[in-house]
């Protein structure tokens, strides 16, 4: 989830080295983090320009103001960042066993239902950040393409069905079987929208309070106000038929079975016929679907509910039908994920004090909770399957709240070492999702075997089984 980060870190850097000399001209060390050189002259600067994040040295009035990258980088965002990594591998690993913070089967939300809103925001923040200033439009837009289709070739490759994970040394997928859509593509979609929206839907309106904030970047909310009547319309408006699907078959003796699920229903928000599943298997296809659909840890599917387990007596015929959880439809409230995160940007940029940052960042987040609770109680369930509006609310809420407390625990107060660890897993956050979220490092401990596969360091570990 973390990859889109680290595909526009080169440019945030970049960003950074120009507007870091262009400010030392104005006897400012880095404006981009709020970080000023308050002895107000500026006599000499010591370090290797090609090297200006970590050895910068600032000597103003015989003292040694030293801009490393912890000040060339907002610190709280790469232990947030971190943060939801280390939440995404205990959720990865421990909710199996902990049923309370694994993903909720459909209605509600656990601890890991938290983790994709947050990547997605803290995705919004960073473009903030990374488009502050634009010498060219275009270019920017075609390097926002460009990285877009990066993370999405990445996810197929991770989450498309090549590697065949633990326990199977072989690979390869069957291309009428691929999976198109997952996590890694859902955030190159948001990151993509979001980053043309803040690269040509910006005003020029001076920023000098909240109000005109939003009426810089007018346009932007606009936009996201759109895909949010957009997904509304769609998934209480779309009239969903009976639909098919095959169970194929495991063996000679066990045949393919067709089975039919009875919809014929208009905004239904039950697994079955809803709006967000027909939009798939119409324009994607049953076979190109992720096939272990959450719904089949409810109650109707799994007597070890909200585990997986065997089907009940009287299961319904959908239990076991293919669903994508980062389908199209409900990827559009992703990308409102990603714009809110993109507000927290702004106000980065644009107000410099640690109580306006705050004061900007704590009302809205607040206002998004609420909101999200009333959109729950009014009968618009959090459900993070449909990306429902109510959950949009609740986990960006949550997210700006969060982010605000690192904050001012990190750049505030400077209460660094405590996170460090987590700061760390934010600035390496690409290689921890690739080795351990998909399980890449694993599969390349367990290719490593004495006489035969199932004598492995994984198998001596207790992890997988032996062959």
């Amino acid at each position: 989830m973390m990859a889109v980060y680290e595909l526009i870190k080169r440019e945030e850097e970049v960003e950074v080295e120009h507007i870091m000399m262009e400010d030392l001209n104005k006897k400012i060390v880095n404006m981009e983090e709020g970080y000023t050189d308050q002895s107000g002259k500026v006599n000499a600067v010591v370090g290797d320009n090609k090297n200006i994040k970590s050895n910068l040295i600032v000597i103003s009035n015989g003292k040694e103001d030293v801009s490393a990258s912890s000040k060339s980088r907002l610190v709280s965002l790469d232990v947030f960042r971190g943060l939801t990594v280390a939440l995404m591998i205990l959720v990865d690993d421990v909710g199996g066993l902990i049923p309370a913070i694994n993903h909720s089967p459909w209605n509600g939300v656990t601890l890991a239902d938290f983790v994709m809103p947050f990547f997605l925001f803290i995705v919004g923040v960073a473009l903030g950040l990374t488009y502050k200033r634009l010498p060219c439009r275009i270019a920017a837009s075609r390097m926002a393409v460009l990285r877009s289709l990066k993370l999405l070739v990445l996810g197929l490759l991770l989450q498309g069905g090549y590697f065949h994970g633990i326990n199977d040394l072989t690979f390869g997928v069957n291309m009428e079987r691929l999976r198109w859509l997952g996590v890694l593509q859902r955030i190159a979609i948001a990151y993509l929208v979001a980053a043309l929206c803040e690269i040509w839907l910006k005003g020029g309106d001076a920023v000098k309070s909240e109000l005109s904030l939003l009426k810089k970047y007018r346009f932007q909310w606009v936009v996201a106000i759109l895909l949010t009547i957009t997904h509304m319309a769609l998934l209480y408006g779309l009239y969903v038929p009976d639909w098919e699907y095959q169970i194929p078959s495991q063996g000679a003796s066990v045949p393919t079975r067709t089975l039919t699920v009875k919809c014929g229903v208009r905004g239904d928000t039950g697994p079955a016929c809803n709006a967000v599943g027909m939009i798939d298997r119409t324009i994607l296809g049953l076979q190109h679907l992720y096939q272990r659909p959450i719904y089949s840890r409810t109650m109707q599917c799994s007597i070890k509910s909200p585990n997986y387990g065997p089907l009940p007596h009287d299961a319904p015929s959908w239990c076991q039908a293919p669903f994508e959880p980062e389908g199209i439809l409900s990827s559009i409230m992703a990308i409102v994920s990603c714009m809110i995160g993109l507000h927290y940007g702004h106000v980065i940029v644009h107000f410099k004090d640690h109580k306006n940052r705050i004061l900007h960042w704590m009302i809205p987040a607040f206002c998004l909770v609420l909101m999200g609770f009333i959109l729950d109680f009014s009968g618009m369930h959090f459900n993070k399957a449909l990306y429902s509006s109510s959950y949009t609310c609740l986990t960006a809420g949550a997210a700006g709240i969060l982010f605000t407390g690192l904050y001012v625990l990190v750049d505030v107060f400077g209460y660094r070492r405590p996170t460090i660890v987590l700061e760390w897993m934010g600035m390496h956050a690409l290689m921890i999702y690739v080795l351990a979220a998909c399980n890449l490092l694993p599969i390349f401990l367990q290719g490593f075997y004495w006489k035969k596969p199932g004598n492995n360091i994984l198998t001596l570990l207790g992890i997988g089984h032996a062959a």
